[in-house]
């Protein structure tokens, strides 16, 4: 007897369906229309399956018209046959990089479903023996999902090993917050800043990397983990390596100072009394000391820290370290501080300063301020009048501004050495492309005279430069391109700040928290300003 059930396959709610049926006079095919603008049933797709079934003598044009007229009226369209019936199959696709492996199964056409057994024999095939998920088989082997990708097995990723470290044996920033005496001033000497070392001190010591894991292929291949690196001891000046090399020691007496990514021991240059025509500039490697005052027109420059106990006049301090004013300045216009490191004084007048971490003082008066993250007034007066201060961070003060509503401008939220680079950058930008063009004129009017015969050979040299040239200005301006979208994402992302007044803030006080302005109008007191949106918000003062 022949097998008269039929089966029909679907494609889409709305497709069209076909079916066929094995009777005992042949092989019969009912095609039905599809609803409303689903898909209609194609020769090809019935060729394709009649022939995976290996159905013998069949009649392409019968195919075509029954799929043409899609009536639901079975035709035969081959002899009588036995039905060959499919069993589900299960196809395996495994990732370029081996971690991970997925199955397919296609559905039965008469014959069997999968089982578990299928799937692993599929998977051991094609050489999966790893990461399988037998929870993910129970599933689909017991809930078959057809003709779709499920991921089946997964390898595991190697663990990169953790670097080596450096361990530091001193602060590498010590804790300079104002002590406030009983009277409400700042005790400016006992500020416990330098930090002194003897021969023969350890400074630095290596901590060793920690090895890494290694992951493993869902083919059971091994895959290397990479072996973290051993650090480097931060050999600066008059420091010494041990023999074992796992350790830093001070070969001198002397200042550890940590700058630039080195660590170094400086000897300490003092000055007894003034920096005036007895000194004329100072420049030295390490730390300066001044017990007197430095004058107008008088220069330091030091490699480490520069600390001054009597007045700074309109004079220039340039420091790789720290620059500590155990009075104060009186700039009249002209003084400049610039500190790789802090700038702690108890007052500054008419003054630019520039500091790229913190700058501390009871009084900031008529002067411009720069710091990459804090600015903080305290003490007894806490005073920010005048002038302007742009801060990376934060704003820190008891008075901003002054009752006269002295004009006193605030931009806090950006690191201002970042918005300096990106104005000098689109600068060079401009430049650089002004050049290119000049190239690019130079390059077309020689090559005009090469098509005519009419280069010599000083104008031959003189494209091949101008080539170079334009090649050379089209990589630098991609290189400044590729700049300034980091640093507008960083100034973007950045762009939070914060500005706290413990007693007021006066009207004339322009506040600016990253690209967001407002102009204070009337007094503000114990209050904090922050950014929120597109807004700059008052709230309660916090510590």
């Amino acid at each position: 007897m022949l097998n008269n059930t039929g089966s029909s396959f679907l494609n889409r709610a709305n497709d069209g369906v076909y079916e066929l049926e094995y009777r005992e006079d042949g092989v019969y095919l009912k095609v039905d229309p599809p609803i409303a603008k689903g898909k209609r049933i194609e020769t090809r797709e019935i060729v394709e399956r009649l022939n995976k079934k290996r159905v013998r003598n069949y009649r392409i044009d019968v195919i075509e018209a029954a799929c043409l007229k899609a009536n639901r009226v079975p035709v035969c369209i081959a002899e009588p046959q036995e039905e060959v019936k499919l069993d589900a199959q299960v196809s395996v696709t495994i990732s370029p990089d081996k971690m991970k492996a997925s199955i397919v199964i296609s559905p039965p056409d008469g014959g069997r479903t999968i089982n578990t057994q299928d799937v692993m024999e599929a998977l051991n095939a094609n050489g999966v023996v790893y990461g399988i998920n037998k929870s993910n088989i129970e599933n689909i082997t017991q809930y078959p999902i057809y003709n779709e990708s499920v991921l089946i097995a997964e390898g595991t990723p190697s663990i990169n090993g953790q670097n080596g470290k450096v361990k530091f044996h001193f602060d590498l920033k010590k804790d300079r917050k104002f002590t406030e005496l009983e009277d409400g001033r700042v005790d400016f000497y006992n500020l416990n800043i330098i930090e002194s070392v003897e021969k023969g001190s350890v400074l630095c010591s290596l901590v060793p990397p920690l090895p890494g894991v290694p992951g493993k292929t869902v083919d059971g291949s091994e895959i290397p983990a990479q072996e973290g690196k051993l650090a480097t001891l931060p050999k600066g000046k008059n420091v010494e390596i041990t023999e074992d090399g796992q350790q830093l020691i001070a070969s001198i007496d002397g200042q550890v100072n940590y700058i630039d990514g080195k660590v170094s021991v400086y000897q300490i240059y003092e000055i007894p009394a003034n920096v005036d025509t007895s000194t004329g500039n100072v420049k030295f490697i390490g730390n300066v000391i001044v017990r007197g005052n430095v004058l107008s027109g008088f220069t330091i420059e030091a490699g480490g820290t520069v600390e001054v106990y009597g007045v700074v006049e309109a004079a220039t301090i340039i420091a790789g370290g720290d620059i500590i004013l155990r009075r104060g300045m009186q700039g009249v216009g002209k003084g400049l501080l610039v500190s790789g490191g802090d700038v702690v004084a108890k007052y500054i007048e008419n003054s630019i300063i520039e500091a790229r971490l913190d700058i501390k003082a009871e009084a900031i008066m008529h002067s411009t301020v720069k710091c990459g993250n804090k600015l903080e007034l305290s003490g007894k007066k806490g005073l920010l009048i005048g002038g302007i201060a742009r801060v990376g961070k934060e704003v820190s003060a008891k008075v901003i501004g002054s009752y006269m509503a002295t004009v006193t401008e605030i931009e806090v939220g950006v690191d201002p050495s970042l918005k300096e680079r990106y104005k000098k950058a689109r600068e060079e930008l401009i430049v650089l492309e002004e050049d290119t063009k000049k190239a690019e004129q130079a390059i077309t009017i020689l090559k005009k005279l090469e098509a005519v015969g009419n280069l010599s050979p000083d104008k031959q040299e003189m494209l091949a430069k101008s080539v170079r040239t334009k090649m050379f200005y089209t990589n630098k301006i991609n290189d400044i391109k590729q700049e300034l979208i980091g640093i507008e994402q960083r100034l973007q992302y950045e762009a939070q700040g914060i500005i706290k007044a413990y007693n007021f803030i006066y009207p004339g006080t322009k506040v600016s928290i990253g690209t967001i302005t407002m102009l204070v109008k009337e007094n503000l007191q114990y209050c904090t300003l922050y950014r929120e949106g597109a807004d700059i918000k008052i709230g309660a003062i916090s510590s």
